[in-house]
């Protein structure tokens, strides 16, 4: 069957979408197999430049404590998870100039002697930046593009546009970094036919990995009375990114497991074969909030054995 954009769209708002899930299921197994790769995620900085309407990190919420791990801080929660048995690490932060390329650069170099892989989401930058850090050591990039839609795109960050977004990706991409795109479900004014082009960009960029996650509006930003997104569409969002790009890495977005664990654990179900798991240390976690939510003190080993174990629950198999 091919996948046209009305066809994506019309797919989305089907009554029953059993058959789809199904199919989805049927691709994940065929391509990706039956494990569940379990990546950690360090939030190491909340400060942010960008003014985007839906985080609670953008630059003109006042009502936010700042933070800044430093290298040593950043290199330590590194090797802790690797001596965890976490496989990559996620290092994410806000658009925040303090930590130069050079800077970034050092801690990649470092904690790839650990022998863990390392993935990037620290947002847009010049070809060169992502070129010296791809020279560092970093494996992966993650830049969600949250919406195809130009308008939509405009309306939600005065700080950017999407054609600046989409060439970062371009650029991550030919630099031979695994590159994660990604989108949100549920933004104002969204439509089927704007998430059907969301699903067409990951693709026409070559995406890897990506993540589709559920709006959850922050008291604290211009879309605070916004309603939450549909945890029905973002699972049928991940099914169909699934079966148009049978061996893309999709995970189980936290923002799905914050409204709903069951939601998270069904979307196994669906196409996803990614988790991830915050090694952010306490004092900074609860600091980290793009969106609330209900938070438990870190403790690395624990949290990591806990996983597994829910995963192997689920008939899947951990790394």
């Amino acid at each position: 069957m091919k996948y046209t954009l009305d066809k994506i769209a019309d797919l989305l708002n089907l009554e029953d979408f059993s058959e789809v899930y199904s199919e989805a299921d049927r691709i994940r197994k065929e391509n990706v197999g039956d494990i569940v790769h379990i990546r950690a995620i360090l939030e190491f900085s909340n400060y942010c430049r960008r003014k985007c309407k839906y985080c609670g990190l953008n630059c003109t919420n006042k009502n936010i404590k700042r933070y800044r791990m430093s290298s040593e801080e950043i290199i330590s929660a590194a090797y802790e998870a690797a001596e965890n048995g976490y496989k990559t690490i996620v290092l994410q932060s806000g658009e925040d100039a303090y930590y130069t390329p050079k800077i970034l650069g050092e801690i990649v170099k470092n904690i790839k002697k650990s022998g863990i892989d390392i993935t990037l989401s620290t947002g847009e930058m010049d070809y060169d930046s992502y070129a010296y850090l791809k020279e560092c050591g970093a494996d992966r990039y993650l830049l969600k593009h949250e919406t195809a839609e130009e308008s939509l795109y405009d309306y939600l960050h005065p700080c950017g546009t999407l054609e600046e977004r989409i060439q970062c990706l371009k650029n991550i991409k030919k630099l031979g970094y695994e590159t994660g795109g990604g989108f949100m479900i549920g933004l104002p004014n969204q439509t089927s036919e704007t998430l059907a082009k969301d699903i067409m960009l990951l693709r026409e960029i070559g995406c890897d990995m990506a993540g589709i996650g559920t709006f959850i509006s922050h008291p604290s930003t211009a879309l605070k009375d916004c309603p939450q997104g549909s945890t029905e569409i973002t699972k049928r969002a991940v099914a169909l990114t699934r079966i148009v790009m049978p061996e893309i890495n999709l995970p189980a977005t936290t923002s799905l497991g914050v409204i709903d664990i069951k939601e998270k654990n069904d979307v196994f179900s669906c196409g996803a074969n990614v988790i991830m798991q915050k090694v952010t240390p306490s004092k900074y976690k609860f600091l980290y909030e793009i969106y609330p939510s209900k938070l438990s003190e870190t403790d690395v080993k624990l949290q990591r054995i806990n996983l597994e174990n829910q995963i192997k629950s689920l008939n899947r198999i951990p790394l």
